[in-house]
């Protein structure tokens, strides 16, 4: 038992359930899962036989009970409920319970009642009505209330399930309890659920809820008004169209219920009505009459006519229809006498009196207006009252006149299979406009995209003082909108000034999808028949399926020619690939630059591939493009070009792609011949086109490649890119050979640059600037996998103060002190520091470049770089002001000389080692360990790089292993001799 604190304190919020134990939990979870605002506490019978007298935990906001389960009768107990917590909502939730349990419930002071398998569909409900639901005091309502709809639950009880007339009573789901004033007072769930679709109806008007149909309220006020009098009463209505939310019916069928209307105590207590569905038999019954109605236009409307004749063909019957055909009335048809009168001498005889039957026997008429009609007759040998032959006529004139006109299309329709050309195709058309369609008259409009207009196209029968000009679209104005609304239109017997066209009175209009209009008339004033219209939009669906198959011609035809421009372009894509496979095989062998130039001009102009192409590169003493290869039938044209005047106004295209670093094109030499005096000469040998890319690679320039043809836009996207691609590879190529070539003892450039103090590119010229000493670089940089390891000679301040700081610095990740000056008065010593990263020296590396020197003092930073000679200084400076950015260059100096044995002997051994032995030998080697006396012993360098003695001295035994047998062995002997 769950109990509160305060016998008399409200207790807000809170949903007081009694019950059995299994009842309390089940109602408990339906509360926390529908009305959580509410707090459930319980008393359970199942602990003591008075659960009212256990409770001390103050006023509930609602009570929840399942009466059947207390000791006393069900009803007493909620009696008891009430007097004890009057002015507060009591809810029953029977686990057993029926209507009439309801009934006693709600009489018994119950503000709600819902069945214990429904409270998860319906508790939430009844909580919410309950809760509100208060009079005009501001009070729950008084127990009298309840008692009340009691008695109008017990006269829904009372009803009887078969009625007078002896039939049984269909019971329907919808259920209204209504006050005697005709508002509601209580509903079913199935008219809160399947009409309802506002608020609470409670207290509204019942004839005035919205899903009535207007014409439901008279007869619902009748129904009402006698069940008020005490009397039964039933009634139809109609529902309105049904709520897409609320509605089951499919196709938003209208729906019938049949209400019933029961009087609760002779009516003066009230009004119970129920209603069921019999939208089902209403339909049936609707649906037989317009059966009937169906049967009796069809008989009164058939157009075969039916006739019965004597043996003399005297008429003795006449089919009331027969003016469909004929025209006369069925008096005048007697009138006429016989059927020869009617029909003339159409059939033998004989064959009838020998096969009693003949079908199908084609003959005219003339009707009443004197026009001319085909008919096919059926005679039958009868005897029917006073007759003995009997005449079906149908009249067959469409059909003929269909028949005709077909043929004619289907002539035009092969003639349009072979047309070619659109105008071909609506020639043809107007010119058999009167054949098909027995119209004089006929003109085609196309649509002309660029005007956004109708254009006459083609016309017939029309003069040419006609008005036949461009009609815009939006003009008001039949064609227009025959083609906007891509509708047919029909105009009959107008008034010539309101024609769509000059002279036509009657026609009809046709659009031709996106192509245009189809127009045929006459100037009479005609009503057009049904066939003429049918064939008219034939023909013209005809004339636009041709037009539809000229035009996806045209397609195929222009595809065609773009997939052969296509192929060309891949040709010369497979031609240009080859180009670049050739060069490639070229590269690889290339022992100098020289040789990779001359091979790709060469290859470029090999079988007249383009006319000529060279190399060339900025001279860094002069400024000018000095030409270092070429090939082709062009070497004029470069001696042409030193002639020129160097302000021309447009500049060669190799000088624009040193100048900018980036591809030049010129799709057309002669399209502006005077922007550049280069143009002359070079048309003059025949170039056409140029393309010009310059050699570079990762930011290192080797010049600029161009190449010219003679023929006007030679470089496609395509071949452009290739020959951007091909310019760094030629780059690559340049600088791999480079680079080896220094190594092997070629000319290198030695670059030194000035960096002044407001330039703080590394973590070493940052540490300088901070501690005002001076730090130098010694032995190169090594990389490691992660990070770059450098030492530095530490002057003017103490190593240890260099330490501490580059520990405070987010690009150093490691740093030790290796050594310090031996003399106790000066400072000085040797730093060992892992750097993040030394993009410079990094990028210097990889096209065969070295940091030789790094001096970074209070004052500034000197740095001293070597380079293969090939290379621009221009890219050397670039890459040298992404660290630093104000760095000038101060000296260049170039340098030769073979590889010494020296040189040969460090390749021998850096190659040999692993970069933690050589990381090992480097710190110890500069922190003394090899020096005599030692400067510090191997326990102590260990220390510093964090490993073992022991570790240390395998490291150090490995590396004197590796190199004394690179000096001793025969191998490497015989490579140093």
């Amino acid at each position: 038992m769950e109990r509160g604190t305060g016998i008399d304190e409200p207790a807000p919020n809170t949903a007081l359930l009694i019950g059995a134990p299994d009842w309390i939990e089940a109602v408990r979870a339906t509360l926390e899962a529908t009305v959580p605002k509410l707090e459930p506490v319980a008393v359970s019978t199942a602990d003591s036989d008075e659960p009212l007298a256990t409770w001390d935990g103050g006023t509930p906001m609602v009570v929840i009970v399942d009466a059947m389960t207390s000791s006393d009768d069900s009803r007493s107990f909620l009696e008891r409920v009430r007097a004890r917590w009057p002015s507060r909502p009591v809810v029953s939730v029977p686990v057993d319970g029926d209507e009439r349990l309801a009934s006693q419930h709600l009489a018994a002071g119950a503000n709600g009642y819902v069945p214990f398998d429904d409270r998860e569909s319906l508790l939430q409900e009844v909580l919410d009505t309950v809760l509100e639901d208060r009079d005009e005091t501001g009070e729950r309502r008084s127990a009298s209330d309840a008692r009340r709809r009691a008695r109008q639950f017990d006269a829904v009880a009372d009803v009887p399930v078969s009625g007078d007339h002896g039939d049984v009573l269909d019971v329907g789901p919808y259920l209204w309890v209504l006050e005697a004033d005709g508002t509601i007072a209580e509903t079913n769930p199935a008219v809160r659920e399947g009409l309802e679709t506002g608020p609470d109806p409670t207290g509204r008007s019942f004839v005035d809820r919205r899903y009535w149909a207007l014409e439901a309220v008279s007869p619902l006020e009748s129904g009402l008004e006698a069940a008020r009098s005490g009397a039964y009463a039933e009634r139809e209505v109609a529902l309105s169209r049904p709520n897409a939310e609320k509605r089951t019916l499919p196709n938003d069928e209208e729906r019938t219920l049949a209400l019933s209307f029961h009087p609760i105590e002779s009516g003066d207590q009230g009004v119970v009505v129920l209603g069921r569905d019999v939208t089902e038999r209403v339909e049936t019954i609707r649906e037989l009459r317009r059966s009937e109605e169906l049967h009796r236009v069809t008989l009164a409307h058939m157009t075969d006519t039916v006739l019965l004749t004597d043996e003399e063909g005297r008429f003795t019957y006449v089919c009331p229809n027969v003016h469909f055909i004929f025209g006369y009335t069925a008096a005048e048809i007697h009138e006429l006498g016989t059927i020869d009168a009617l029909l003339g001498d159409f059939y033998d005889e004989a064959a009838l009196a020998e096969r009693g039957v003949l079908t199908n026997v084609e003959c005219t008429a003339t009707d009443r207006d004197g026009d001319e009609h085909a008919l096919l007759v059926n005679v039958r040998e009868v005897s029917i009252q006073d007759g003995r032959r009997l005449f079906s006529c149908r009249d067959v004139t469409t059909r003929k006149q269909r028949e005709r006109a077909l043929t004619s299309l289907h002539e035009t329709a092969r003639a349009l299979l072979y047309a070619e050309s659109e105008a071909e195709i609506v020639q043809r058309v107007v010119d058999d406009v009167e054949a098909v369609l027995s119209l004089p008259s006929a003109a085609v409009y196309r649509f002309d995209t660029a005007a956004n207009a109708l254009e006459a196209a083609a016309r017939a029968g029309i003069g040419d003082g006609d008005r036949l000009e461009a009609i815009p679209l939006g003009a008001d104005d039949a064609v227009a909108n025959a083609f906007v609304e891509e509708d047919t239109h029909v105009f009959e017997e107008l008034d010539p000034s309101d024609s769509p066209v000059d002279g036509l009175r009657s026609g009809v209009i046709v659009p031709l999808a996106d192509h245009g209009v189809f127009l045929a008339g006459t100037a009479d004033p005609v009503t057009l028949d049904d066939v003429t219209i049918e064939v008219a939009d034939l023909l013209a669906a005809t004339a636009e399926a041709a037009l539809d198959r000229v035009e996806r011609d045209s397609r195929l035809r222009a595809r065609d020619r773009e997939l052969k421009r296509q192929n060309q372009r891949l040709s010369a894509l497979d031609r240009i690939n080859e180009i670049i496979r050739e060069i490639g095989r070229d590269l690889v062998r290339a022992d100098t630059r020289d040789d990779i130039e001359d091979a790709v001009c060469g290859r470029l102009t090999d079988a007249d591939r383009f006319a000529f192409a060279w190399i060339g590169s900025l001279d860094p003493r002069t400024d000018e493009v000095t030409p270092r290869a070429w090939a082709g039938d062009g070497q004029g044209y470069l001696d042409a070009l030193e002639t020129l005047a160097a302000d021309s106004t447009e500049s060669e295209p190799t000088s624009r792609t040193l100048e900018t670093r980036s591809p030049t094109v010129v799709e057309n030499v002669a399209s502006d011949l005077r922007a550049g005096e280069w143009r002359s000469p070079a048309l003059t040998r025949g170039f056409q086109s140029v393309a010009s890319v310059p050699l570079a690679y990762d930011e290192f320039s080797y010049g600029a490649l161009t190449v010219y043809a003679d023929r006007p836009d030679a470089f496609d996207e395509t071949a452009r890119e290739v020959l951007r691609e091909l310019g760094e590879t030629i780059a690559s190529a340049i600088g791999s050979v480079e680079r080896t070539h220094a190594l092997l003892g070629g000319r290198v450039a030695e670059l030194t640059y000035e960096v002044d103090v407001e330039n703080t590119g590394t973590a070493i010229d940052r540490l300088a600037r901070i501690l005002e000493c001076r730090l130098d670089l010694e032995g190169g940089i090594q990389r490691l996998e992660s990070g770059v390891l450098t030492f530095v000679t530490v002057t003017g301040c103490s190593p240890e103060a260099v330490v501490d700081r580059a520990s405070s610095l987010t690009g150093v990740q490691d740093a030790h002190v290796v050594s310090a000056s031996a003399s106790a008065s000066a400072d000085g010593g040797l730093v060992r520091l892992t750097l993040s990263e030394l993009a410079l020296a990094t990028r210097l590396a990889e096209h065969g470049g070295v940091v030789r020197r790094l001096t970074a003092d209070p004052d500034g930073t000197t740095l001293s770089v070597d380079v293969p000679s090939p290379v621009e200084t221009a890219s050397i400076d670039d890459l040298v002001r992404s660290t630093y950015p104000e760095a000038s260059l101060a000296t260049r100096r170039e340098r030769t000389g073979p590889p010494t044995t020296g040189d040969r002997l460090e390749s021998a051994v850096l190659e040999s080692l692993t970069d933690r032995q050589l990381e090992v030998v480097r710190t110890a080697y500069h922190a003394g360990f090899f020096a005599t006396p030692r400067a510090q012993t191997g326990s102590a360098v260990a220390d510093s790089l964090g490993i073992s003695s022991t570790a240390f001295s395998n490291h150090v035994r490995a590396v004197e292993r590796t190199l004394f047998s690179i000096l001793f062995e025969d191998s490497y002997a015989t490579r140093v001799q």
